[in-house]
């Protein structure tokens, strides 16, 4: 069911193809994505489209895998009484980040086709058919992660989907605490 619900929120308009700097800086990159790494909790909002003003709660695992730079979310979603599996999944293909977020746009999900990281943030392209948009995950602190769904209509990105999870496993990162 959520699955759908951001379905028809990205399905709000035709987006035209966009593209991110392929800039990575591997040493910062990996020190951003280990922050990821715990128990994520909070609650989001569709902010756009048919379900605008649609509340959900989220679960979340970050992990980032041995032998690659990426990171991996999974968990699920709540909205109501109905839950929904996610997962979202970046590796680093060459200057670049890759991925999916649940089966990928061959399935009922999205693919991620670029990504750049900073300090605090990673921004994600994502594409479904014709429809394209970005994912941007910010570190506010070491506890606090905040993610934007957006979608492009024509030059514009309009926010569909606002996140704000709380770290919730006490997991001291970047230094000993």
């Amino acid at each position: 069911m959520f699955v759908r619900l951001v379905a028809s929120c990205l399905s709000i308009a035709a987006i035209a193809t966009t593209s991110l700097p392929a800039h990575a800086d591997t040493a910062r990159d990996a020190k951003f994505l280990n922050k990821i790494e715990g128990s994520w909790r909070g609650p989001g909002e569709i902010v756009a489209g048919k379900y605008k003003g649609t509340k959900f709660t989220c679960s979340l695992d970050g992990s980032t895998p041995a032998k690659t730079l990426g990171m991996s979310l999974k968990g699920e979603c709540r909205v109501g009484i109905f839950s929904q599996k996610m997962e979202a999944t970046v590796t680093r293909k060459g200057k670049t980040y890759k991925g999916s977020f649940l089966d990928g746009a061959l399935g009922e999900g999205l693919d991620v086709t670029a990504g750049n990281v900073t300090r605090d943030r990673i921004v994600l392209t994502l594409k479904r058919k014709e429809l394209n948009g970005a994912m941007l995950a910010r570190l506010a602190n070491d506890n606090k992660l905040n993610v934007t769904v957006s979608v492009r209509v024509g030059e514009d990105l309009v926010p569909v989907i606002g996140m704000s999870l709380n770290r919730i496993d006490n997991m001291a990162v970047g230094s000993i605490k």
